[in-house]
This record gives C-alpha cells, sequence and structure tokens, in this order.
C-alpha cells in the first residue's frame, strides 16, 4: 500500500510503534509513580517496570541488566562515556583514538577533551568508509586510555570491523567504547563477542520515544569504571543522577523486546527494498553508492547523483518524500558532509549526496513511488 507522504528519514528517527506506544500510556496516567520512591506501591510498580525494561534492553545486546545505564538519548550516553573514561583513568593517560567519520556527539566530545589536554588521534578511512586495522593498533600507545569508534555510520550505513577493533583493544589493555545507535535493531549485536567495553545506543532509532537511551558498562573482565558528568541523588548506581523516565524507559524496553523477535525478517525484507531502490536508480542514472556495499546496514543507501544538488532534489521531493542529504545533526549546515568527504569525494559528490533510510513500515509501493518519483526529476 503506498503511503503519501513516504519517509524514508529512518536514520534520523523512527515513528513509534504502535506497541510500545500502548505499553507506555498506562505509565503516563495509572503507573505514575517515581522509581525512587521506595515508600510506596507507585513508586514499587514503576520501580518494577524500570527493572524489567532494563532485562529487555540488555537481551538485546546480550547484556547483564545492571550493565545498562539509561539516559536521555545517544547523545548523552556518548559524552558520559567519552568524558566518564578520560576523568576516571587520568592516572593512567590521556590519549583517547577516533575516527573522522564519527557522529557529532563523539567528535564534538573529543573536542571538549582536547581542550582539558586530552591527546586525540582521529584516523582516516579507506574509499569504503571502513578504517584500516593496522593503523588503527599502530597509533596505540602507553598513554592510551579509550579507542573510540561506531558500529555503523549514521550517513552510509558502513558497519566496521568491531570484533576485530574489540580484540585490538583487549590485546592492549585499552577500553572500547562504541555509539551503536544506528546498528542495535536493526542487525545482531553483541557486546561480549564484540569485545565491547562501553556501548551508548538510543530508543528512537528503533520504534521507540525520543529523550531516553542507554549506556552499556562493562562490569568484569575488565570491570570499566567511569566518573558521572551529572551529580544529584545518585541514580543508576551513581553514575547519571536524575529522575527516570519510567515511560519511556517501558517503551525502550518494550522496542527492544520487539527487535529482538522480528529484527532478523525485518532486515531481510528491508535489503530486498533497499537493493530494488538502488538497482532502479544506479541502473538508469548517473548514480554511485558511496561508501561498502558489502559491510553495511540492511536498511541504509546513501547515493550521489552526478550534477544534481542534493538540496534542489530535496526541496523538489519534500511534499511526498522524506530524504536527508546527512546526518540530522548537521542537516542545517549547507556545507558538503563531513563524512563522504572523509571517504574522498569531493565537494560536487558530496553535495549531490542523498541518504536514504527504509524503516519497518515501508512497503514495496513506496519504494516503486520514490523510484519514480526520482527517475521522472532526474530526467528533467
Amino acid at each position: 500500500m503506498l503511503h503519501l507522504p513516504v519517509y524514508l528519514d529512518n536514520n534520523a528517527t523512527t515513528p513509534v510503534d504502535p506497541r510500545v506506544l500502548e505499553t507506555m500510556l498506562p505509565f503516563f496516567t495509572n503507573y505514575f509513580g517515581n522509581a525512587a520512591s521506595h515508600s510506596h506501591t507507585f513508586g514499587w510498580e514503576a520501580e518494577a517496570a524500570v527493572k524489567y525494561a532494563r532485562e529487555l534492553v540488555a537481551q538485546l545486546i546480550n547484556a547483564e541488566p545492571n550493565e545498562i545505564i539509561f539516559t536521555s538519548g545517544a547523545t548523552e550516553s556518548d559524552n558520559l562515556a567519552l568524558k566518564g573514561i578520560f576523568e576516571m583513568y587520568a592516572s593512567k593517560g590521556n590519549h583517547l583514538i577516533t575516527v573522522t567519520t564519527e557522529h557529532k556527539a563523539v567528535l564534538d566530545s573529543c573536542a571538549h577533551l582536547e581542550k582539558l589536554g586530552a591527546e586525540i588521534t582521529y584516523l582516516n578511512v579507506k574509499k569504503d568508509g571502513v578504517i584500516d586495522l593496522k593503523e588503527l593498533e599502530s597509533a596505540i600507545k602507553p598513554e592510551t586510555i579509550l579507542i573510540a569508534i561506531m558500529y555503523a555510520n549514521n550517513e552510509t550505513g558502513v558497519i566496521q570491523p568491531v570484533k576485530e577493533i574489540g580484540a585490538i583493544a583487549e590485546k592492549h589493555g585499552v577500553l572500547y567504547f562504541s555509539d551503536a545507535t544506528q546498528a542495535v535493531g536493526k542487525i545482531a549485536v553483541d557486546v561480549i563477542q564484540d569485545n565491547i567495553d562501553l556501548m551508548s545506543f538510543s530508543a528512537h532509532k528503533i520504534y521507540g520515544p525520543k529523550g531516553v537511551g542507554a549506556l552499556y558498562i562493562r562490569r568484569k573482565n575488565p570491570r570499566v569504571r567511569l566518573t558521572a558528568q551529572i551529580d544529584g541523588g545518585g541514580h543508576e548506581r551513581g553514575f547519571r543522577s536524575g529522575t527516570l523516565n519510567v515511560p519511556g524507559i517501558v517503551g525502550f524496553g518494550k522496542a527492544c523486546e520487539l527487535c529482538k523477535i522480528e529484527m532478523k525478517k525485518e532486515g531481510d525484507n528491508l535489503k530486498i527494498l533497499r537493493d530494488k531502490l538502488e538497482s532502479a536508480l544506479v541502473n538508469t542514472q548517473k548514480v554511485q553508492i558511496n561508501g561498502s556495499t558489502n559491510y553495511r546496514l540492511p536498511n541504509v543507501s546513501n547515493m550521489s547523483f552526478s550534477n544534481r544538488n542534493s538540496a534542489e532534489l530535496m526541496a523538489k521531493l519534500s511534499k511526498n518524500i522524506a530524504l536527508s542529504s546527512g546526518s540530522a545533526c548537521t542537516s542545517a549546515t549547507l556545507s558538503p558532509s563531513f563524512v563522504l568527504k572523509a571517504m574522498g569525494l569531493n565537494d560536487e559528490e558530496a553535495l549531490s549526496s542523498l541518504r536514504f533510510g527504509l524503516g519497518r513500515f515501508n512497503t514495496e509501493e513506496e519504494i516503486d513511488y520514490t523510484i519514480g518519483q526520482l527517475t521522472d526529476l532526474l530526467a528533467d
């Protein structure tokens, strides 16, 4: 069935799944207690709901429930991980390693840490958007305390060799933090098999509500410690003070539960639709796919349209098709994508690129419509 307008910006955010909303609603009205209120039934009910949601979130990534810290979203989780580790492990060293194509929440946090005395190594990526593992290992030195490399890129969907990165970090006694916001719920993520020590992710990328996310913090082999960045009350085992967003957390848990059950089938279906979109456009137009086509998320495509400005294309399509030219966090700027530039694209190629983020509720009819609209537009 065709639903207009067609929403193809699921990397920026996803609609709340009706099943998630249904689970959340009672916690705005009947079960509205503060999870930190331990003296009456309202607080007990809220606390129990948070406990259950924490278990569901942990199960999705093969973690223990007490390794999940709830935050307001992945940006806060990124800040807590980077700044908390830098402060906690200052006596060991001040060197961090990251990548030029990271999310701005990571890059801007690193820039902040540089002002505080941190030394940051920014690794480049190859043309396909993947890092060179030899360059990573050669960048490690005695003062290195953290490697921060995302799981999958938010603009291209390119998946980094996470398991190998984690193994290198473990070999050298360095902690590994990964922003997995785009990957969790889309592909199988296992913090144990992937050797991840800290990992951020968010509910609103997996059909849950906005305003709630999580930071996974490993508790053994090794036990990770970090310094809290928000003080007051000692909530979340002292890592993140503040009244818990119980309805949001409940929704987050339900969203994770649904992803665990439906992720594989959903990913297979989205890959079919994504590949159909790409094949139709690449075969009929001067179009190139940006980033690895072997190592990427099943729902994402980033394409450059030769000699066509992406802003103009989006403006002409915006009434009936929702797209973006890159990350939502940088969409207010007119400059070419720093991610695509880091992959070797020139300004013209980067400024002619569109990101297609398919999602759970997209239909084949919507993809066919998008192909038709873009084909007609590019033929002008």
